[in-house]
């Protein structure tokens, strides 16, 4: 079942959900996208871990750390863009979240998105990956590669990345985690401030 439009308050918020149950009860609280409501670079995660879900924000602590240098070295803040998740609930224990819940939660993804109408939407990791793209995905061999996924109603284009996190447990992936935000600042135009010019065009 997917989220309507609606579901979104001004703010690209979701207030009140209670679709998956096993969300409900382990989550503290929702937790939504933050950056600006016309980002023209978006972020996509799983969904919250354990700090996410005690500050209410997502890709924070250790991985959200790594997220924020490579921001920095591509000269970009956190500020300048959207980070989100496929779902806004803490899955128990932090396993995966179910296919069923991925799907409960699209449709607030895609409104998300819509109204952003971002220049790339950022997958970080296979879970994002696959779930936006609808296929498997071999996110270490096809990190870095653009491709179109309809997302909603739109075709957008779609970087593919590795997790932060895999940055910390094989420091052979943190050259080209960097490379690959440094490329979707590029692309985007983000890094260029206001009235930044996307390269998309020529990919």
């Amino acid at each position: 079942m997917e989220g309507p439009p609606e579901a979104l308050d001004d703010d690209l918020c979701v207030r009140s959900c209670e679709r998956c149950p096993a969300l409900v009860a382990s989550r503290s609280r929702i937790v939504n996208g933050v950056g600006p409501a016309d980002a023209d670079l978006v972020f996509v995660g799983e969904g919250p871990g354990a700090t996410e879900d005690e500050r209410g924000e997502p890709f924070v602590g250790r991985s959200g750390d790594v997220l924020d240098e490579a921001l920095r070295d591509a000269g970009l803040a956190r500020t300048d863009v959207r980070i989100t998740n496929c779902v806004r609930c803490r899955p128990p224990d932090n396993r995966d979240p179910r296919a069923e819940e991925l799907a409960n939660c699209r449709g607030y993804l895609e409104a998300e998105i819509d109204r952003l109408d971002p220049e790339i939407v950022v997958t970080l990791g296979k879970v994002p990956s696959e779930h936006l793209l609808e296929r498997s995905v071999a996110i270490t061999g096809e990190s870095g590669t653009v491709v179109d996924a309809r997302i909603g109603d739109r075709s957008r284009r779609v970087l593919l990345c590795v997790h932060p996190a895999a940055t910390l447990y094989d420091r052979s992936q943190r050259d080209g985690f960097f490379e690959t935000i440094a490329r979707a600042a590029e692309l985007s135009g983000a890094a260029d401030g206001a009235g930044g010019q996307s390269r998309l065009g020529e990919f």
